[in-house]
């Protein structure tokens, strides 16, 4: 030190010396963390991501072990199988539950996504479930249900007890174009959507053909059957099926036309345009209602069921259609009166197709995939119930089932029904197609079981507009 400086100046010089010394060193740490982190990400270290990112690993996982190793023989070359619920479920949503183990290493790359371009992915806020393609399902998906244990099964549609050979029919799922897995529930799902519900569905035999398979298909899903439901078959004209713990009830009542066909003291049958049957009263307070007519309609001589038309009291003359279109009003008229929209949905079931003339279901083992398919119900009667139900106050939802039904000409009875004396065709009978084979009703498990997929996926979401046929 110099010994010549004043002591303030002294001290000065050792404090700049100091800061100059302790900026150094923070310098030199620094450079050594800087150092340090450069050489750790070239080793493959990454910062922490935010857990927001686990989900899209797990569901990218959960599709690629899904996914099978080899395509079946029996499938279409671009369409994968649907992967087999969890073990003692009998079928279940399109996406699994998350895994719950430790990741055993970094997750592997997201699976590609050709569903997308089939039109199992992509969003399904604006999709179309009636428009799409069938596919084959084998993998424990489909049936929902075994028909030898369901007790609701009528002999007219019980296929296998009347003797069919094949069963692939009763594996083809309707995949609809771009609405990912949204249509794939499992009965133990659909149980789940009708806890604390009514649905009644009104209408004529494809109606019943529809109740039977919702009856079915939750039936199947009842964990204790001897405790957990109750059947009440009062006859062909009302059926319900139960399950008491799930406060859950299916009913069916028997109307055809919608309207009241009345049969008068000299055994004439009236059809009252202007008047619907007493028995719809007791439909009132059902939280879904389920309607169809149209069959009936186009029947002609001896098969038709009235033989005259009422309005006001008095015999009319009129044709098909304007009679078609009188009826619908009324029972148009009826609903918006009667139904609460806060209350009950409303449903209007499009026509189930036949199989007759040109595209013939006898000895049909597989859904059409190629050519086209010909129309048998008048397109005039079509847009007469669309434009009813466009102009009704309360909100109707159009289950059009029509064109994915056209599709399946291997799924009716055929010969494997039963006569009108209830009993199985004889093996001559079944060689007589043209006179026995029954290709209006559907068998089951089968197609209705798709119609009812698609209105329990309606259940999920909010009412959507009328669905138009094109």
């Amino acid at each position: 030190m110099d010994h010549s400086m004043k002591p303030a100046a002294a001290l000065s010089a050792f404090s700049s010396r100091r800061w100059v010394l302790a900026t150094s060193l923070c310098s030199l740490a620094c450079l050594f963390l800087l150092s340090a982190g450069l050489l750790l990400l070239a080793a493959g270290y990454r910062p922490f991501l935010p857990h927001t990112a686990a989900p899209w690993d797990r569901l990218s996982r959960m599709r690629q072990q899904a996914a099978p190793s080899t395509a079946r023989a029996s499938h279409d070359a671009a369409v994968a199988p649907a992967p087999a619920p969890d073990a003692g479920s009998p079928g279940g949503l399109d996406l699994g539950q998350e895994d719950e183990e430790e990741d055993a290493g970094p997750p592997p790359a997201p699976a590609p996504a050709p569903a997308e371009e089939e039109g199992e992915g992509g969003g399904d806020g604006d999709c179309d479930v009636f428009d799409g393609t069938w596919v084959r399902d084998d993998a424990a998906w489909y049936p929902l249900y075994e028909a030898a244990e369901c007790p609701f099964l009528s002999n007219q549609v019980a296929c296998h007890r009347n003797g069919r050979p094949d069963s692939g029919y009763e594996q083809w799922r309707w995949r609809p174009r771009g609405c990912g897995g949204r249509t794939r529930l499992g009965g133990a799902e659909a149980l789940e959507l009708c806890r604390d519900k009514r649905l009644v569905f009104v209408g004529d035999s494809l109606n019943r053909n529809m109740w039977e398979s919702l009856a079915c298909i939750l039936y199947a899903a009842v964990p204790d059957r001897s405790r957990k439901r109750i059947v009440d078959d009062a006859g062909s004209e009302y059926r319900i099926f139960r399950a008491m713990d799930y406060n859950c009830s299916v009913e069916f009542f028997w109307s055809p036309f919608l309207v009241k066909l009345e049969t008068k003291i000299n055994q004439t049958r009236a059809l009252k345009l202007d008047q619907l049957p007493a028995m719809l009263q007791r439909t009132l307070g059902a939280n879904i209602l389920i309607f169809n007519t149209g069959h009936w309609w186009t029947h002609t001589g001896k098969l038709r069921a009235w033989d005259h038309l009422e309005t006001h009291g008095k015999m009319v003359e009129m044709a098909g259609e304007e009679a078609f279109n009188r009826a619908l009003r009324t029972w148009a008229r009826w609903v918006d009166r009667n139904i609460d929209p806060s209350r009950t949905r409303v449903f209007f079931r499009s026509v189930s197709p036949e199989h007759k003339s040109v595209n013939w279901c006898y000895n049909q083992t597989s859904p059409i995939s190629t050519g086209t398919v010909a129309p048998w119900f008048p397109k005039s009667l079509v847009t007469i119930v669309e434009r009813n139900i466009k102009n009704m106050r309360t909100p109707v939802q159009y289950l059009n089932i029509t064109h994915l039904s056209e599709l399946r000409i291997d799924a009716h009875p055929s010969v494997y029904t039963i006569t009108r004396e209830g009993k199985p065709l004889s093996t001559e009978q079944r060689q007589q197609p043209l006179t026995y084979a029954d290709c209006s009703h559907w068998c089951l498990p089968g197609l209705p079981d798709t119609w009812n997929m698609l209105l329990l996926d309606s259940l999920m979401r909010p009412p959507s507009n009328v669905h138009l046929l094109g």
